[in-house]
């Protein structure tokens, strides 16, 4: 109680106040006594001042350049943005004129009825009708690396995976099995479409798939199904479910949809030249 009673009567201000008189009676005190000291401060307050003047002085006169710069590169940004939005809308005035005169060529040999399988089967246009769909999933067993992602585990090493060539066999046997169009996973595919592995993904002209993978295609739909069973890569197929444990299921549809392909690109084209007849 003593203490607590000592502590209570004398404050830290006292300390303070010891500590204060101590340096003055030494001769210690944060204030300079000389007058070289004195006049070292006042030259440090001085500079101090004017490096702050300076500063701020500068700030200002670069602010208006500073905007000055940020709206130039705003304006660049618009203009730049303008031309690439005028230059798409010339690209796609330039495919519909494309897409036109393929049409008006097409009547012209074998009527519109023709253009227009054409565009189904190159995959130009959106389609739908009766067909299937088949699902193509990894095994269970190839889910449990990598955070539960097939596609962070080892690589293609497991063979409880679907691989890049699993699904262009798959693909491949649809189209002999009779197929008029093919999409997997949305991703409408046309005679120029490749499917590849690039690391642990399989892509579809460039772009990634995850799974399941689901293929959609259209074409007589209980004869599709059914030659693409008994075909050997259905066979095939099959043997994957057997042996890995790739998961497959397939169904028929009434109406399945599939989209266009995102581009068609005519990569050589010669005029037709036409003989006169006498």
């Amino acid at each position: 109680m003593s203490l607590l009673t000592n502590v209570m009567d004398h404050s830290l201000d006292d300390g303070y106040a010891e500590a204060a008189a101590r340096k003055q009676s030494e001769g210690t005190s944060g204030m300079p006594r000389t007058v070289r000291a004195k006049l070292s401060l006042a030259a440090g307050l001085v500079l101090a001042a004017v490096v702050v003047t300076v500063g701020a002085a500068q700030a200002r006169v670069a602010a208006p350049t500073i905007a000055k710069e940020r709206q130039e590169l705003i304006d660049r940004i618009q203009r730049e943005t303008a031309v690439a939005d005028k230059l798409e809308s010339t690209v796609g005035t330039l495919r519909g004129d494309v897409s036109a005169r393929q049409r008006e060529a097409l009547k012209k040999d074998g009527g519109a009825g023709r253009a227009d399988l054409v565009g189904m089967l190159s995959g130009a246009v959106a389609v739908h009708g009766p067909g299937v769909k088949l699902v193509v999933n990894d095994s269970k067993d190839a889910t449990t690396g990598g955070n539960g992602n097939p596609r962070e585990t080892s690589g293609f090493s497991d063979t409880g995976r679907v691989r890049d060539r699993d699904m262009q066999r798959v693909v491949n046997g649809l189209w002999e099995s009779g197929a008029e169009a093919v999409a997997i996973n949305g991703q409408r595919l046309t005679a120029l479409s490749a499917i590849r592995a690039a690391g642990d993904a399989i892509l579809v002209d460039n772009r990634p798939l995850v799974p399941p993978y689901t293929v959609f295609a259209v074409g007589d739909g209980e004869r599709l199904s059914t030659r693409f069973q008994d075909s050997a890569d259905g066979l095939y197929l099959h043997a994957l479910q057997e042996n890995y444990g790739i998961r497959t299921s397939i169904s028929t549809e009434g109406d399945v949809r599939l989209p266009a392909a995102p581009s068609v690109i005519v990569r050589t084209a010669q005029p037709s030249t036409e003989k006169g007849t006498s």
